[in-house]
């Protein structure tokens, strides 16, 4: 049995510095096929040259094996994680730059505009004069008014005058009386001239009253043709020129002007989107927004919900938002396109917020 094992074995070993040659048998069969591929190539090349057609080029195939990652079991993929990640995004959206004060400054009477002191983007202050209305005549009329008033009281000083010499003429009749030297009927005529006198001097101080109101209002006409600014803010649009007519409401044809220009308060800017009625659940009153300008899409913007204004549009299926900028710059305008992030909210986080 081990001699049978050890000749086993022994076969199987190669000899490698042994040289074997093909059996005579089949020396003249590889040799025949050696020619005939020879052959066959010759006439092949042949062929080639004669009709001037150039070879084809050898296909090459490349096989491009997936590179596979190896997932950590320790670290879960996001769709495994449950908890909602603090700051993520959980819902985009787009809208503008909106002013909560802006206002086109008009004149309450009308008038010819004879001066127009502000231009765009000059920044004015409570009360600034910005432009004057033509006043000759309310001037005029004020001076009127002012000159009654004077003639009253001129006229108020005489019937004060009169009331004291009746008040005297009553006493001297009232001591001749006693005495006898004068009737009962010039007494009691002196008494009525005083009670006439005392009447007059009412209604002569109630006429100076009306004349003052009337000064007043005179005054205050005059006043309104001066525009002011009704808060601090920004001129953004110049809406009249010296020269064309101003009303407080159209009064028909393009020569009449309704407003003299447009002021912005540029500390009330705020962001308003119109979100899809089917995602407002995921927003919320004091939620934390970041806000990118179309003209700064780099610059986050920190901003928080301000209030959801409780209607829907029915058209548009949206519902509208209001977002306060938190921090202010100069680079923020009216009317910008913005696009706001809905951040999600730190549970472990519990704030008390201000109801709207």
């Amino acid at each position: 049995m081990g001699n049978n094992t050890s000749e086993l074995l022994g076969q199987l070993k190669i000899d490698r510095d042994a040289r074997t040659a093909p059996p005579p048998s089949q020396r003249g069969l590889i040799a025949g096929a050696i020619g005939a591929a020879g052959g066959l190539l010759l006439g092949a090349l042949a062929v080639s040259l004669f009709t001037g057609a150039p070879s084809p080029a050898p296909q090459t195939t490349a096989t491009i094996e997936p590179a596979v990652t190896p997932v950590s079991s320790a670290d879960p993929s996001p769709a495994e994680t449950s908890e909602p990640i603090p700051g993520a995004a959980v819902l985009n959206a787009s809208g503008y730059i909106t002013a909560r004060r802006m206002a086109t400054v008009s004149a309450q009477v009308m008038g010819l505009i004879t001066s127009v002191d502000v231009e765009e983007g000059m920044r004015v202050r409570t009360g600034q004069v910005l432009a004057h209305l033509d006043d000759a005549k309310a001037r005029t009329n004020l001076e009127l008014a002012e000159a009654k008033v004077t003639v009253l009281r001129a006229r108020l000083d005489s019937i004060v005058a009169n009331l004291g010499e009746a008040h005297r003429q009553q006493v001297r009749y009232a001591d001749l009386s006693d005495k006898h030297y004068s009737s009962r009927a010039q007494l009691t005529r002196s008494e009525a001239d005083v009670q006439s006198l005392q009447a007059q001097r009412a209604s002569a101080r109630a006429d100076i009253k009306v004349a003052q109101l009337e000064v007043q209002r005179q005054r205050e006409y005059l006043n309104d043709l001066t525009i002011r600014a009704p808060f601090a803010g920004v001129v953004t649009v110049k809406n009249a020129q010296p020269g064309e007519i101003v009303a407080p409401s159209s009064a028909g044809g393009g020569f009449t002007r309704t407003g003299i220009c447009t002021i912005v308060d540029m500390d009330s800017l705020e962001i308003q989107v119109d979100v899809n009625e089917a995602f407002i659940g995921r927003v919320s009153t004091g939620q934390k927004v970041r806000a990118n300008l179309d003209a700064y899409p780099d610059w986050d913007i920190p901003a928080t919900v301000a209030a959801i204004i409780p209607t829907a549009d029915r058209a548009k299926a949206t519902v509208r938002v209001r977002i306060a900028i938190d921090e202010k710059d100069a680079r923020i305008l009216p009317d910008m396109g913005v696009k706001v992030a809905f951040l999600q909210r730190d549970e472990s986080v519990i704030e008390d917020l201000p109801k709207q």
